[in-house]
């Protein structure tokens, strides 16, 4: 998920390129920010599989950052910046993105890591069953 959700980050700005300057401060850095931080939030999120609430709450936000992305896509579109076939693209690889986040939302035990535990003999940390 995390190759989809960079590849549409990259996408985005790759095309976002050529879009009036008068959209830099707003459209273009607006939908750059919200793609990048998809990314972001599932890396930091990642690493905090060991605890499910820190997990699930960064999977939340990178969901909120992808229909954040999407709302953006919709302007981008509207405003004549991206060609159809470019948005229908983008679109359904947002789509694609925000399905596998839903999935990993709904069911994230999969994803946990095992707690921690110390032996009491020996102060070693250890993984539990």
């Amino acid at each position: 998920m995390y190759q989809k959700a960079y590849a549409l980050a990259m996408e985005i700005f790759r095309l976002s390129k050529g879009w009036p300057p008068e959209e830099k401060y707003s459209l273009t850095d607006q939908i750059r920010r919200s793609s990048r931080s998809v990314c972001a939030n599932l890396r930091e999120g990642w690493s905090k599989r060991r605890y499910e609430a820190h997990f699930i709450s960064k999977l939340t936000d990178a969901d909120g950052e992808n229909s954040e992305t999407a709302a953006w896509l919709d302007f981008a579109r509207d405003c004549g910046y991206l060609d159809p076939p470019d948005y229908t693209r983008l679109a359904d690889l947002c789509k694609e993105v925000g399905s596998m986040l839903g999935a990993m939302l709904f069911a994230p035990a999969p994803f946990l890591l095992k707690p921690l535990s110390k032996n009491n003999l020996t102060g070693e940390i250890l993984e539990t069953a």
